[in-house]
């Protein structure tokens, strides 16, 4: 199948139209999702029909469904340089940094009881700690550098003789920094410690090696990269071993880590996802890195004053969080039902105060509030990127205007 990016893009948001627009609404949230390739959506079609056997049943049509998966297990695995019998299959990465977390911690328990975390991580890792620190464990959790950075010392530090497991986000699904996991992995090595990292925001969009990175744990999400929600992936290096309590009891399916009969169509797209990002990684990479500047340039052409979020250097080429000075970043968005946007993770929609990642960062909570994610995919164009920045400028002026606030110069 030929891939006709503009076509795709195209049908990504047709869902999208908004009553008396005719213009197609852009999507720039592509951290909070991106749209199944439709090279992925082709893969699956067959499995929610005529091969719609039970991978662990054994007649020829589990066999069928089973070797599809085991296709798709050995694309995830090298995707992140991993054996595919390292990897198992989860509803995505909030069940699978739950396992890891809970998992290893509990598994653990009566020889080592300490966590160390950062004040950053996804809302999953942070609420898995605080469950386990009810249950007796002490947490430590690492602040963060104005660059939303970690500086390796605090980690060094945190570290101690009853810690079990140390985790750190790859990349921060707020304002895209890349973590230096690898010198990271090499301190828990150096320490004994298992090392977590929630890659949902990392797999297919930078490279990754669990094993020149000493990485024990990654959590990793399919509806990130292009595949479709519902399924992610743990890793869980066997030498050595890493051991853990299973949230589920059951069939004992996937190494008895997490029981439940498998979704073969989802997992068959997640493998397919997986090995178009291997192949178009670096591409795509380029690609959007050229958008990512192509933007801040004009934004900070039209809006001088805008200011960027995060570290400009170390992140994913396809991020960036920007302030408006002065501007509530909700009433902007409510500006902009052609221009798809977010102020935070979806995750943690239902707040109503400033992101805690970037107050984590030292910002103020106006300028907390006042701050946007903008993320870039696939199927982005130039053109949205025009559009949004004319669409951005228009609105910023407007409210600045009703608020008898000066135009920014």
């Amino acid at each position: 199948m030929e891939f006709d990016r503009r076509s795709a893009s195209r049908s990504s948001r047709e869902e999208g139209l908004t009553r008396g627009n005719t213009r197609q609404p852009v999507y720039l949230d592509a951290q909070a999702t991106t749209p199944c390739d439709p090279r992925v959506v082709e893969a699956m079609l067959p499995y929610f029909g005529d091969v719609f056997g039970n991978p662990h049943s054994e007649h020829a049509f589990g066999r069928a469904a089973a070797d599809a998966v085991a296709s798709a297990r050995a694309d995830v695995a090298a995707l992140i340089g991993a054996e595919p019998r390292e990897i198992v299959f989860t509803s995505g990465a909030t069940e699978s940094n739950n396992l890891a977390v809970k998992g290893a911690v509990r598994f653990l328990r009566g020889r080592r009881d300490h966590i160390v975390t950062v004040v950053t991580e996804h809302k999953c890792v942070l609420e898995s700690v605080a469950a386990l620190q009810r249950e007796g464990a002490s947490v430590t959790r690492v602040g963060v550098q104005r660059s939303g950075l970690i500086d390796l010392a605090a980690i060094d530090a945190a570290i101690g003789s009853r810690t079990a497991l140390v985790s750190v986000m790859a990349v921060n699904n707020e304002i895209g920094v890349v973590q230096p996991i690898a010198e990271i992995g090499a301190l828990c090595r150096q320490r004994g410690v298992l090392l977590h990292t929630d890659a949902a925001q990392a797999a297919g969009k930078i490279p990754l090696d669990v094993r020149v990175m000493s990485i024990d744990l990654m959590s990793i999400s399919a509806h990130k990269l292009y595949g479709p929600k519902g399924i992610g992936a743990l890793y869980v290096r066997r030498q050595p071993r890493v051991r853990l309590a299973p949230l589920l009891d059951g069939g004992a399916q996937e190494r008895g880590f997490r029981s439940g009969t498998l979704p073969t169509p989802l997992i068959v797209g997640f493998g397919v996802a997986c090995r178009i990002a291997r192949e178009e990684m670096a591409a795509e990479t380029a690609r959007l890195s050229r958008l990512r500047q192509r933007l801040l340039d004009r934004l900070r052409s039209a809006i001088p004053d805008v200011r960027l979020n995060g570290d400009e250097k170390q992140r994913i080429a396809g991020n960036i969080n920007v302030a408006f000075p002065g501007i509530d970043a909700e009433a902007l968005l409510a500006r902009l039902p052609d221009v798809a946007l977010s102020t935070g993770s979806a995750c943690s929609a239902a707040a109503v105060e400033p992101s805690y990642v970037l107050r984590a960062l030292g910002m103020p909570d106006a300028e907390a509030a006042a701050s946007v994610r903008i993320g870039l995919g696939r199927f982005t164009t130039d053109d949205d990127i025009d559009y949004a920045v004319d669409r951005l400028r228009e609105e910023v002026g407007r409210l600045r205007a009703d608020d008898g606030l000066a135009p920014a110069s």
